[in-house]
């Protein structure tokens, strides 16, 4: 079963600051709303500007391109801008949770040896003590957004910047795979990677348009949320709503009561939150034209129970970091409720034993997949980087069967290693 159709040819200089927002300003929607937030609205326009005075900051701080930019952020228009950026000065983003321990920071500063840290005035201290730890010997500077002098500093820097030039191919961002054992790892992904998976899914199976509003359970520094909840809505010019605080069953009511969103991207634990909630009766989601689930499996005894209580179309699929983003996945109208869907067009997915030998319908076996969302690698990982991409494929570790029709199922694990994702994360 091929299912490759959906081909893009990307330009060979490619920076997706430029290809998601830069260009939807230059294309005359630089007055559409980009950003919803409880503070207010940020247009694209704002967001541009704003993005280009985080780059002055981090040219000011030495940062060139190719080096890493941590940024350990909430959501909110200050992450996006630090985001974008980051990238607009050619160099690599590292999003990581703004919540983690010193001794998890500690081991980020040194294996990806970034040279400025974005973070928080809130979580700043943990990201400090772990500077004074000694291991962040690459660490120029932490830049502690909402300090007075790192506000001002970003008031006074110029709104223009030119977008460095990147390569398709080079890295753009790496995101941080959790594994089942060991140190998280990085998937270092590329600026195609990213435009190729927001076309084929984002585009072709969500069917964005600019009159969408996202919203999303998952924060921005989890690959599932930044491509649903920004990059996705960004290629077309349509809205993100971003909140800061955990999110909860009453607080997703609160912001669907507030956005009215037409896309909720969510997690099956919230979904089972929000269906068992005492005043789920009482929400009216009339907004909403579809949500989506990932991260875990999602029973068709809980998507029912989804659809009763909101009568929402709910998409489940299945991605993973190192194919930045869902590849198989539900589609509206054709959803088969506990099957994770069909291939994605622009992807091919095959059902394989041990000896790489493709397996007939019905039959369980290890999931292939090969599109041009594939990763550059894993970070300082070669042997796993080795196990794991087999010249244009990636094995995931999963266990999968296909029907007839074409529909996935998730069937569990190959191994108890940490290769590969279940979900994407």
């Amino acid at each position: 079963m091929i299912i490759l159709p959906m081909t893009h040819e990307l330009p060979e200089r490619l920076n997706i600051a430029e290809w998601l927002l830069d260009a939807r300003v230059r294309e005359g929607r630089g007055n559409r709303p980009a950003l919803l937030t409880d503070q207010g609205t940020l247009t694209y326009r704002e967001v541009q500007e704003l993005a280009n005075r985080f780059g002055r900051l981090l040219h000011s701080a030495g940062v060139e391109p190719e080096q890493r930019v941590m940024i350990a952020l909430p959501d909110g228009p200050e992450f996006v801008a630090a985001l974008f950026g980051t990238l607009k000065v050619g160099a690599v983003a590292v999003m990581v949770n703004p919540q983690l321990t010193v001794d998890a920071i500690e081991y980020f500063y040194a294996y990806t040896r970034a040279t400025v840290a974005l973070v928080h005035r809130h979580t700043a201290p943990a990201f400090q003590g772990a500077h004074r730890g000694g291991g962040a010997t690459h660490l120029k500077q932490i830049i502690i957004v909402g300090e007075p002098g790192t506000t001002r500093a970003i008031a006074g820097a110029s709104p223009e910047l030119e977008t460095f030039p990147s390569h398709r191919d080079d890295a753009a961002i790496w995101l941080v795979s959790g594994g089942a054992t060991g140190q998280p790892k990085a998937v270092v992904q590329s600026h195609g990677s990213f435009a190729n998976t927001t076309l084929c899914y984002g585009q072709g199976v969500l069917g964005l348009t600019e009159r969408d509003i996202t919203l999303a359970v998952p924060k921005l520094f989890v690959g599932y949320a930044t491509g649903s909840n920004l990059f996705f809505p960004f290629s077309v010019g349509a809205a993100a709503a971003l909140f800061p605080e955990k999110s909860t069953a009453e607080t997703l009511f609160a912001k669907i009561r507030r956005f009215r969103p037409t896309v909720l991207v969510n997690v099956p634990a919230m979904v089972n939150e929000m269906v068992a909630h005492p005043d789920t009766a009482e929400q009216d989601f009339s907004s909403l034209r579809l949500a989506t689930s990932a991260g875990a499996a999602l029973p068709a005894e809980l998507y029912n129970r989804w659809k009763q209580a909101f009568n929402v179309e709910l998409l489940d699929g299945l991605g993973t970091e190192e194919m930045w983003h869902i590849f198989i996945s539900n589609r509206p109208g054709a959803v088969k409720p506990g099957t994770l869907g069909t291939v994605v067009p622009g992807f091919d997915v095959r059902v394989r034993d041990n000896l790489a030998h493709d397996l007939a319908d019905g039959e369980v076996g290890m999931l292939w997949v090969r599109g041009d969302s594939r990763a550059i690698g894993y970070w300082q990982q070669m042997d796993q980087t080795k196990a794991a991409f087999r010249g244009e494929w990636y094995v995931s570790g999963d266990l999968v069967r296909r029907d007839a029709d074409g529909y996935f199922t998730y069937c569990g694990r190959a191994d108890e290693g940490d290769r590969g994702q279940r979900r994407l994360q």
